[in-house]
């Protein structure tokens, strides 16, 4: 039978903030969809709600705030795309329980931060911040004091996942002594040589870098006893979450000398725009590089993401495939041709399946495919019919006790 989906494509709204790659948009397009409202910058809480309150689709980069408040006002939003590696700007909990999945883009930076922290590795151990922060005062510091190749040098890397063992390949090809530490098993890259403790980890290293998620078990992952452990003289690198560093305890090591210098591209406090001021204690130090944010921050890093989330965000509406979803259960489906699509979010209780199948049966359709995965609280299920049901079988659906959501895809 011809495809006739619930509703046109261009009758869903995308709604992208925060100036996400045309990619994105291009990506929308090719499959269908035309209905996109795309905006420079993040809203603030009131204009987000009135926004999210009619999209079908959101798309938000890291400054867009999705709370429980305001998925309140979402009563038709069927899934949001974070245009980055974290989703930790959305209530995730919340959006799951409302059968919303949130997809991300774990890999498309991967690259350009890995590069990032390979400069700053090298502009650190060469003792460039201070030579230049001299000269720009008018000072000439022609001098070697503290200025070293990284060659033969040993980098510990905290967090062996996708950037930090892209991070492991580049400084391997310049001579550089790979570590690294994760609190879970990895496969070495090349020559790298896992340390069984941050302990470990710290005491070898001449440069750190920090490549984890924000967790309650990373929040000031470096303090004061964590840089106790390393050498004297050590470089210390965070491009990962602000939370992870103490800074009151970075700046004692760098004034005691225990650090040579650092390079922070997180903070815990970050300006909400570019319009805002950026205050930090570490600004006073020559020898610490600041960056605002931008390890991810490439036009090809950009151009990668918006693709990616929106090919995941494209597949979940057109398909109902949650692959890639951060806070949903898992299914991967392809397009069925030759039969009608519906899906069913509920509450993981006994007995929903059997009430689900039953509208179905009881009308004498067949079911052509059934696609079901669980979770502690959800229930996720497809179900592929060979019928013309119109939308009336929805409401039949969705009174089924558990329901959080329903969907009839074509």
């Amino acid at each position: 039978m011809g495809k006739k989906y619930s509703f046109d494509k261009d009758r869903i709204k995308v709604l992208l903030l925060e100036g996400i790659h045309k990619s994105a948009t291009e990506f929308f397009n090719s499959r269908g969809y035309h209905n996109i409202e795309s905006y420079p910058n993040a809203f603030d809480d009131d204009l987000l709600k009135e926004k999210i309150s009619t999209a079908n689709i959101i798309g938000i980069r890291s400054r867009t705030n999705i709370t429980k408040d305001v998925l309140k006002e979402a009563g038709k939003l069927l899934a949001i795309g974070c245009f980055s590696i974290g989703t930790n700007q959305v209530d995730g909990h919340t959006a799951r329980l409302m059968g919303i999945p949130i997809f991300n883009a774990p890999f498309s930076n991967t690259r350009s931060v890995a590069e990032l922290v390979i400069a700053e590795t090298i502009l650190l151990m060469r003792n460039i911040p201070i030579k230049n922060a001299a000269a720009h005062r008018g000072k000439w510091l022609k001098s070697a004091t503290n200025s070293f190749e990284v060659r033969g040098k040993n980098l510990g890397i905290v967090g062996y996942g996708h950037i930090g063992s892209q991070v492991s390949i580049l400084a391997e090809a310049l001579g550089m002594n790979v570590f690294y530490y994760d609190i879970e098993k990895k496969l070495s890259l090349g020559k790298a040589v896992a340390c069984s403790s941050l302990e470990e980890l710290l005491s070898l290293s001449h440069i750190v870098t920090l490549h984890v998620p924000e967790t309650p078990d990373t929040r000031n992952l470096i303090d004061e006893k964590e840089i106790s452990q390393m050498r004297w003289g050590t470089c210390l690198v965070n491009s990962s979450r602000g939370s992870v560093v103490n800074i009151k305890a970075l700046i004692s090591a760098l004034e005691s000398g225990r650090l040579l210098g650092a390079a922070l591209d997180v903070f815990p406090d970050e300006p909400a725009s570019n319009n805002d001021p950026f205050v930090s204690e570490l600004q006073k130090y020559d020898n610490v590089i600041l960056s605002p944010h931008v390890g991810g921050s490439t036009i090809e890093a950009q151009q990668n993401i918006g693709a990616e989330v929106a090919e995941k965000l494209v597949n979940y509406s057109d398909t109902g495939s949650t692959i890639g979803a951060t806070n949903f259960v898992q299914l991967s489906l392809q397009p069925n041709n030759n039969a009608q699509r519906f899906l069913h979010i509920h509450r993981n209780e006994p007995g929903i399946l059997r009430e689900v199948n039953y509208v179905f049966t009881s009308r004498g359709i067949n079911i052509a495919g059934e696609y079901l995965q669980t979770d502690a609280e959800l229930g996720y299920v497809i179900v592929d019919t060979e019928s013309c049901l119109g939308t009336e079988v929805l409401e039949e659906l969705k009174a089924i006790r558990g329901t959080i959501r329903v969907r009839m895809l074509y």
